[in-house]
């Protein structure tokens, strides 16, 4: 599965709006909407906020495993 698809269904699973995530993540709003258009991909340092922000594996947001929780 492509990241933009993992991030949407992360987003709509948790309730989360794209400021929300952005805000837990540290990123600009604008970025995480480039993402889930596919325009761009989070590098390492942010793959990895990401998976501390909400304490799930990189795992899952690379598309390796279908589950995090």
């Amino acid at each position: 599965m492509e990241f933009t698809q993992v991030l949407r269904e992360f987003l709509t699973e948790n309730n989360f709006t794209q400021a929300e995530f952005a805000r837990r993540v540290g990123v600009k709003p604008a970025q995480v909407s480039e993402w889930l258009r596919g325009k761009a991909k989070p590098g390492y340092d942010t793959l990895k906020a990401i998976s501390l922000a909400f304490s799930i594996s990189a795992d899952y947001f690379l598309g390796i495993t279908d589950t995090y929780k």
